[in-house]
């Protein structure tokens, strides 16, 4: 453990990006409505996750490249390669400036948990000045342009949120032999299969993929630096997948039945053990909240450098407009407490299919000798590969029809 927290880095900024406040919701109404029958379906999404940000990460520090460059150097065929751009673009991009209003409103919830509101009246509209105040948090770290300060922030926000669900998730005295039952016993009604998507659909995040492959270029630049970087993803996705777990554990105490997301978690927990419970609740909420902020506008940022071919990253004039655009997207429509309905909908059916489309690149190119040499997969990793994608195309699938169905 020494070793691994002196070499912590990439893997524990993933992990922050996919327990955001949409996660930590999630979680909270599969307990309240399941209990913890559901635990099953977020250990299956760790190992699904450890899977492919495995070759996500491999991929980044043998060919010093991110997923989304790869992917426009190696497919030839000019149709193809704008069809795969577009797409990676608009899903990416676009979904993650819809889904930056949910990140800061997230964190502003956590903040209200214990603070009171703080608003300005302009004209008609109500502006929710929390929102710009942690909207100017995320841009302040973001434009800083330091890996190793992203790095240090990450890991002391992550120690916080962990800290905060795991110890309420403690306190809640949960029933063991229930919660052993419902992680090794997969069992779901139809009321339930939606939510099994979605609790593996927030936590096997299209965009890390991204994140990923290009921040472990920034910290590792050997192969050698392989072993190492494969503990720390383990480690930090599977300490992701237990503050999940500690949602879900925490929001399945019996006399929670009418929670509708996790702020009501912290209320609906006061009558167990008092102010500390909200306390714990909205520091984990804010965490979230304030690191999927960041990472949000960071992937996307990536990923359109590698879609365009920039070569400089982090300290670019070009890389900094992209995910500053993001992030203030995210703060007007956090702010103004909109709800870009139609804006998010194309988010989800271009992320139902981006997920299997992306997993499918990655495995091609983790499996192509031009780009990883000796290191391109093995019989092993290809076959855990295959089952991965066939579970995320059937997850894609299902929630392009949940969605359409909707509409």
């Amino acid at each position: 453990m020494k070793n691994w927290l002196k070499n912590v880095g990439p893997g524990v900024l993933v992990s922050a990006a996919f327990i955001g406040p949409g996660t930590v919701t999630v979680c909270t109404l599969a307990g309240v409505n399941f209990q913890y029958a559901l635990l099953w379906a977020l250990l299956l999404s760790v190992i699904a996750c450890v899977i492919l940000q495995e070759m996500a990460a491999r991929l980044g520090i043998i060919a010093q490249k991110g997923l989304s460059e790869c992917i426009r150097e190696e497919i030839k065929n000019p149709m193809l390669k704008v069809l795969a751009i577009i797409l990676i673009f608009s899903a990416i991009v676009i979904g993650n400036a819809a889904y930056e209003a949910g990140n800061i409103t997230g964190a502003v919830l956590g903040i209200t948990a214990i603070t009171s509101p703080l608003t300005l009246e302009i004209g008609d509209f109500t502006l929710n000045l929390w929102s710009v105040i942690v909207g100017a948090i995320a841009f302040a770290l973001l434009a800083i342009g330091n890996y190793k300060i992203l790095e240090r922030v990450f890991i002391a926000l992550v120690a916080l949120m962990s800290i905060s669900f795991l110890i309420t998730a403690f306190l809640t005295k949960p029933d063991f032999f229930q919660v052993l039952k419902g992680l090794f016993i997969p069992t779901t009604g139809s009321a339930g299969i939606l939510t099994v998507i979605a609790l593996v659909g927030t936590t096997v995040v299209p965009y890390n993929l991204f994140l990923h492959a290009s921040l472990v270029g920034e910290k590792w630049k050997l192969p050698s630096d392989l072993k190492i970087a494969r503990r720390e993803l383990s480690i930090a996705i599977v300490l992701g997948g237990l503050v999940s777990m500690a949602i879900v554990i925490t929001a399945a105490v019996p006399n929670l039945d009418t929670v509708t997301s996790a702020a009501d978690l912290a209320v609906g927990l006061k009558p167990l053990f008092g102010d500390y419970a909200t306390l714990f609740i909205a520091v984990g909420l804010l965490a979230a909240g304030i690191t999927s902020s960041i990472t949000a506008p960071l992937a996307a940022a990536y990923v359109v450098k590698g879609c365009l071919g920039w070569e400089k990253g982090l300290k670019s004039l070009k890389f900094k407009s992209v995910w500053a655009v993001i992030l203030l997207m995210g703060v007007f429509f956090s702010s103004l407490q909109l709800k870009p309905v139609e804006i998010i909908q194309f988010a989800q059916i271009a992320n139902g299919l981006l997920l299997p489309i992306i997993a499918m690149f990655l495995f091609w190119i983790v499996n192509r000798s031009s780009v990883m040499g000796k290191y391109r997969n093995t019989l092993r990793q290809n076959i855990l590969g295959i089952v991965i994608i066939g579970i995320t195309i059937f997850l894609g699938a299902k929630s392009i029809y949940t969605v359409l169905e909707g509409i």
